[in-house]
């Protein structure tokens, strides 16, 4: 074969026209693929979507936390939590969590129905582009082989079906996408004004959808001006025609204006762009008042960042273009939430007509508009992906998707075709199976297309279900204690007056994975220890919930024997500002349960600490101390009268010295007037700030240290002396007061009623 024949029919008679004859049997094939796909949609999207994957990823708590303040009222066309995220998936899941309620299904619906949404704009839009060969005469057969190959291999595919299962909000962008063309090559053709306008809201809405739908102006763009050389060549001909054999000013001047078809056409497209601007205006005037939102995410991918060297990037950009082309057939995205690891977006066959399909797409580049729009989508939208670090990256080249698989759909037309057109003994072969010659093609690359659906929905299916939905891989945090935590939280019904907290710490990175999430499905926040503020964002997490009557607390089981609560900071505000009234055990943690929350006064661990300067022999020193009941704090400067109905509390205020090699511990005792100890409490003296023992506190800086007093009930009224020992918690020696060389001190006279 000289010269590969254009992408069109099979053959050149009317065998593919469209007429009366073909109506029926296409329309009935449309109903048909459409159950199919829906069936498809239903088994490999839908199904235990609540449950798989099993924990949420960030990304979808994030997406929650912010679908429930757009349900209190606040309102943004942008949301800045956890790296900034676009509205439209957010408005989408506080619908959702209208209807369905604070679920995980809430979550995932919007962004599957999406995902599943997209299978059927593909379908269609492959009808429209390649319903017509490129003098326009009807091809309704084959824009139906290559729309519903397309549709149904991205149905079935294993990389879109992973995505389409989380809320991503990357599942919107191939949708409307897919939706703008077809709207635009459909209005067109209809000459109907409304379809632009429909067009325009949905590529006005692709600002609101993901990062990477930041180059689609750019597709937009390069599509039109696709058409200007092919424009001005055929009117230049068409002048030069009319002028004679050379060209005149005349005929150059016809050829370098606006044709009068397309002229009668420049108003839809003013209503395209006017409708798309104005629906987009809110975002784009968000982010031209807010530049560091629109560049925050960016600038962390970006390989061509100014902390990297010009060679650096363009090695970097070499290699992201080379991993990007690979997953069309090759080595796929290494991320269990994006893919099962490494599998390629196209199985062997698929990237053998997808390949096939791309280079048919290059040969008919200047006759067939619908070639040049794949190969430029598939190009403009690989970009986000490329120019960022991490390839192949399967979630920001999800805009390729509906190019990529309908350029699958013309390589198994054309396939079919040409191996039909070229093959004489297979044509009579063929006739006698299916003696009517005109569906030949249609009905044996729709064979082809079925086979391949049906073989990549067995292995996705079976990928999906057996393989990836027990892989410990794609669990969020893996075996950990906050794992445990989930399971037990889930078992308890949401209760919007209770509050979890759990304790969490800078350098523990397990203790953030999972925050969003927490706080989106059970109302349990991570509080970090840091301080000097921990009391105050705990008050500010207790406020921003409408009511309070009851807080959990999770206590890990610490892993540190020098450390036995890890809570103890939160457990002395609760106290403080509450009652305490009971614990739950469980293997690696303890459920601390507080009532009567007190959110009427500002929340400190002490209002001020009473100067106490004791320094002793073991290099460390006490500064100062605080004494309280409840929410009420203590004057130790005489005899301190206490209800015995009420716990007591106390904070000692710390310092030591460089090099400081052990680690030291409190012995609070009370005495009675005749000088016998009634009550003794011992504890690891630890900083609550970074989860440490005095042999790694920083020298010279304060640190508080706080306890709580049980009192035995039994006790009676009288005079009472709070006295306190500092020893070495590995040794068991006192350490003692330089100058007075006794190891107890004195720290309040104490009266009890």
């Amino acid at each position: 074969m000289s010269e590969m024949p254009p992408l069109a029919p099979h053959t050149r008679g009317n065998t593919d026209n469209g007429g009366a004859a073909n109506v029926r049997p296409v329309l009935l094939t449309i109903v048909a693929s459409a159950i199919l796909l829906a069936l498809a949609l239903a088994l490999l999207r839908f199904w235990q979507l609540s449950i798989l994957p099993p924990d949420l990823h960030p990304d979808e708590g994030a997406h929650g936390l912010d679908a429930l303040h757009v349900l209190q009222g606040k309102h943004a066309v942008f949301f800045p939590r956890h790296n900034g995220r676009e509205g439209m998936v957010v408005y989408a899941v506080a619908f959702a969590i209208s209807l369905l309620g604070r679920t995980v299904l809430a979550l995932r619906l919007p962004t599957t129905l999406a995902s599943a949404g997209t299978v059927f704009a593909v379908f269609w839009l492959g009808g429209l582009l390649f319903g017509r060969d490129g003098d326009g005469r009807p091809t309704p057969w084959r824009g139906l082989l290559i729309g519903g190959a397309a549709a149904g291999l991205l149905a079935v595919s294993l990389s879109q079906t992973i995505l389409g299962r989380t809320a991503y909000r990357g599942n919107y962008l191939p949708l409307l996408l897919a939706l703008v063309f077809a709207l635009l090559w459909w209005g067109w053709r209809q000459k109907r004004w409304w379809t632009f306008a429909l067009a325009g809201v949905c590529a006005g809405l692709l600002p609101y959808t993901y990062l990477a739908a930041r180059a689609t102006p750019l597709l937009f763009v390069t599509f039109g001006l696709s058409f200007l050389p092919y424009m001005a060549k055929g009117r230049f001909d068409r002048a030069r025609t009319r002028e004679g054999s050379s060209p005149s000013r005349t005929a150059l001047s016809v050829a370098l204006s606006v044709d009068e078809p397309l002229r009668r056409r420049l108003p839809s497209v003013g209503i395209f762009l006017g409708v798309a601007g104005l629906v987009a205006a809110p975002i784009l005037v968000y982010f031209v008042l807010h530049p560091g939102d629109f560049l925050y995410r960016s600038d962390q991918v970006w390989i061509f960042s100014p902390g990297r060297g010009a060679g650096e990037s363009l090695k970097a950009l070499l290699l992201n273009t080379w991993e990007h082309l690979l997953a069309f057939g090759f080595r796929g995205d290494a991320n269990w939430r994006y893919n099962f690891p490494s599998r390629p977006m196209l199985n062997p066959l698929e990237a053998c007509f997808f390949w096939f399909g791309a280079g048919v797409a290059v040969w008919n580049w200047k006759r067939l508009p619908a070639c040049r729009l794949l190969l430029l989508w598939t190009g403009v939208l690989l970009l986000p992906a490329v120019l960022a670090d991490y390839s192949p990256h399967f979630l920001r080249m999800i805009g390729v998707a509906p190019a990529v698989f309908l350029l699958v759909g013309v390589g198994i037309w054309e396939a079919i075709r040409l191996l039909h057109a070229s093959s004489s003994h297979l044509q009579r072969l063929w006739k006698r199976i299916l003696p009517v010659r005109e569906v030949t093609v249609p009905v044996f690359a729709g064979a082809v297309a079925l086979c391949l659906v049906l073989f990549q929905g067995i292995v996705t299916y079976r990928t999906v279900y057996q393989e990836w939905a027990n892989a410990t891989e794609i669990r969020i945090v893996p075996d950990n204690m906050l794992g445990e935590a989930g399971e037990v939280l889930k078992a308890q019904p949401l209760e919007m007056d209770t509050v979890y907290l759990i304790p969490g710490f800078s350098w523990s990175d397990e203790s953030f994975v999972n925050e969003h999430n927490f706080r989106y499905l059970f109302q349990a926040y991570i509080v970090t220890m840091e301080a000097p503020d921990l009391a105050q964002r705990i008050e500010s997490v207790l406020t921003a919930v409408k009511k309070v009557s009851t807080v959990k607390v999770l206590e890990w089981n610490s892993r540190n024997p020098l450390i036995e609560d890890d809570s103890l900071p939160i457990d002395f505000l609760l106290r403080k500002y509450g009652r305490y009234s009971g614990t739950e055990q469980y293997t690696d943690f303890r459920v601390h349960t507080y009532t009567d929350i007190i959110l009427d006064r500002p929340w400190t661990f002490y209002e001020y600490l009473e100067p106490l300067s004791v320094s002793y022999d073991g290099f460390i020193r006490l500064h100062g101390f605080a004494l309280g009941q409840g929410a009420r704090q203590l004057s130790v400067a005489d005899m301190t009268e206490l209800d015995p109905a009420s716990k007591i509390w106390g904070v000692l205020q710390w310092q030591t010295a460089p090099d400081l090699e052990d680690n030291y511990s409190v012995s609070i005792r009370l005495y009675n007037g005749k000088g016998t100890a009634v009550f003794q409490e011992d504890t690891v003296l630890w900083n609550p700030a970074n989860h440490t023992p005095t042999s790694r506190w920083p020298a010279h800086e304060a640190v508080d240290s706080l306890f709580h007093l049980d009192l035995p009930a039994e006790l009676p009224p009288g005079d009472y002396q709070l006295r306190m020992v500092v020893y070495n918690t590995d040794t068991l020696i006192p350490t003692v007061e330089v100058g007075v060389w006794e190891p107890e001190r004195l720290l309040a006279q104490l009266r009890l009623r």
